[in-house]
């Protein structure tokens, strides 16, 4: 049976229209009407200070100009890291567990959004038999055939199918702020995702960068190792002919020898934890990794100029700023989500049931039967709760402006500081350039004339200290000039675009990596000493 389906609209405008009078006034209805019959706060972007230029903006090595970022290690112009980046992008273990992390959001948005349609719906059925005593029974001389037979019977059968609904309408906006909070929770989930994939992209080249490096010094190492095993020949055989000064002579060469030699081996040590680092960048256990890194190679060089835009692209640009921002657009509609509960719960609640003694008889239109109508629910007395958590919510919206604002200025410093080293990495490196070859050229003098005795070998071993530093500086400070390049694209926020790119999301593209390994190839020889030239002493 129903209720008068004709009065039911009225009956609900009559508790919508005392719903808008009796509502406290939290939301002005002006607001009300303004923000989409939704109340609280619409979202707007915070403001956050950024710098209008850069520090070093008239610098010849950088540009103002916007460039494109997406495969922004391809300045080093190596084929060696362009696969790397490819295979940890398609392998990497971190990235894939971010990315499950988007589907979960993508899943959560889908079951706020549920909340639009009825919250209630059930289907009911079930079947009973009452087995009455005979002392009972109502009118027990009532013939069968009658319609009202079921009075007189001992026994009952009871079919019954059919369903509730519940429906609370969103009058106030709180399923459709639900639904904003959420889709800016999905969309902060895939910045997020993209802010791993910048980070990931910008490890795997700042390992590659201190990989070489590490081979540089190691090479450096080995080739002085080479020139100093043949002083301490010298000196030993300085020695065997009783030369002035010799006893002193073959201990210090032998011990500056053994000092270059155990670098050696703490090298061999650095490198072979910077590939285990690589490998697991990779998606891979730690193994022999020179199938993948075409043996030893030069440090990756920089470029001359770098294009890096202005500030406040980086608003835009960095992953991780967009998804603070992100943060506080959600919060901003949870702040409307706890408005909503100062206001009465309107609600259309309804079943409809066939009911029938015999199966056959369920689905006729007389067995039909149901009840519809609208209902109320203020939570009148707890507007002290609600209230508060309004201010709860307002707070964390604060909370998170100051993150977003904060995230902004970070990335600005992150940005000038790797523009500063890049600047003054690159003129360190001219400068060591010149003091390596210097150094090296009064090496290979201070070695001759130690070899026929005109200076002692104090005079070589302070010639070979500085070669050796020098060269070591100089590799140090490629190294740095490289991962200053690394490091700003990372500050600047480049590298997630390749989530766009066909190429790079094609398996058959990236290497094998079960290919077999190869032995690693064995270091670089030295140089010999030089011959004397005939116009030396």
């Amino acid at each position: 049976m129903y209720t008068g389906q004709e009065g039911v609209p009225r009956q609900i405008s009559i508790l919508l229209f005392c719903a808008m009078l009796c509502a406290p006034g939290c939301t002005g209805l002006g607001e009300y009407i303004h923000n989409g019959f939704k109340v609280g706060p619409n979202y707007e972007r915070p403001a956050a200070a950024v710098a209008d230029e850069w520090i070093d903006s008239t610098s010849a090595q950088v540009s103002r100009e916007t460039s494109d970022y997406r495969a922004w290690w391809k300045v080093f112009k190596d084929p060696t890291l362009d696969r790397l980046v490819q295979v940890a992008y398609q392998q990497n273990i971190t990235l894939r567990e971010v990315g499950f992390r988007v589907a979960e959001a993508q899943a959560q948005r889908n079951l706020i959004v549920g909340n639009i349609f009825p919250q209630t719906q059930a289907v009911n059925s079930n079947f009973t038999r009452t087995q009455r005593s005979t002392q009972t029974a109502l009118f027990p001389n009532i013939p069968p055939g009658s319609p009202f037979a079921n009075l007189s019977s001992v026994s009952i059968n009871d079919w019954q199918f059919g369903g509730a609904l519940a429906w609370e309408l969103d009058f106030w906006g709180r399923y459709r702020r639900s639904i904003e909070a959420a889709d800016a929770r999905l969309d902060s989930s895939v910045e997020n995702y993209d802010d791993a994939l910048v980070l990931l992209v910008g490890e795997v080249a700042a390992t590659y960068v201190l990989l070489r490096t590490v081979e540089q010094r190691l090479e450096v190492a080995q080739e002085n190792a080479v020139l100093q095993t043949e002083s301490a020949r010298v000196a030993e055989a300085r020695l065997d002919a009783k030369a002035a000064d010799s006893e002193l002579d073959t201990p210090q060469a032998k011990a500056n020898l053994g000092g270059t030699l155990a670098a050696v081996e703490t090298f061999k040590i650095q490198r072979r934890r910077v590939q285990n680092h690589l490998a697991v960048l990779l998606g891979m256990p730690p193994h022999d990794m020179a199938s993948l890194l075409d043996g030893p190679q030069q440090i990756p060089i920089a470029p001359e100029v770098v294009a890096i835009g202005v500030p406040a692209e980086l608003v835009w640009r960095r992953p991780d700023v967009r998804r603070a921002e992100r943060l506080v657009a959600a919060q901003s509609a949870e702040i409307g989500v706890a408005e909503s509960q100062l206001y009465p719960h309107i609600s259309i609640n309804g079943t409809m049931l066939w009911d029938a003694a015999q199966f056959n008889d369920l689905f006729k239109s007389a067995a039909f039967g149901g009840t519809i109508g609208p209902s109320l629910q203020w939570n009148v007395l707890n507007y002290g709760r609600l209230l508060n958590n309004i201010r709860v919510q307002d707070a964390r919206f604060q909370e998170l402006i100051a993150i977003y604002q904060q995230a902004v200025l970070r990335a600005n410093e992150e940005a000038e500081n790797a523009i500063v080293g890049f600047i003054h990495f690159s003129d360190q490196i001219k400068v060591l350039e010149g003091s390596v070859r210097d150094a090296t050229e009064a090496q290979r003098v201070a070695q001759v004339k130690y070899r026929n005795g005109e200076i002692d070998f104090n005079r070589l071993f302070t010639v070979q200290v500085l070669r050796l530093n020098q060269q070591e500086a100089l590799a140090i400070a490629r190294g740095n000039s490289a991962d200053s390049i690394v490091q700003l694209y990372k500050a600047l926020g480049g590298g997630w675009e390749i989530r766009l790119d066909q190429a790079m999301n094609d398996p058959s593209l990236a290497p094998a990596t079960n290919a077999p390994t190869r032995e690693p190839p064995k270091p670089l020889p030295a140089p010999e000493p030089e011959p004397l030239r005939k116009d030396e002493p």
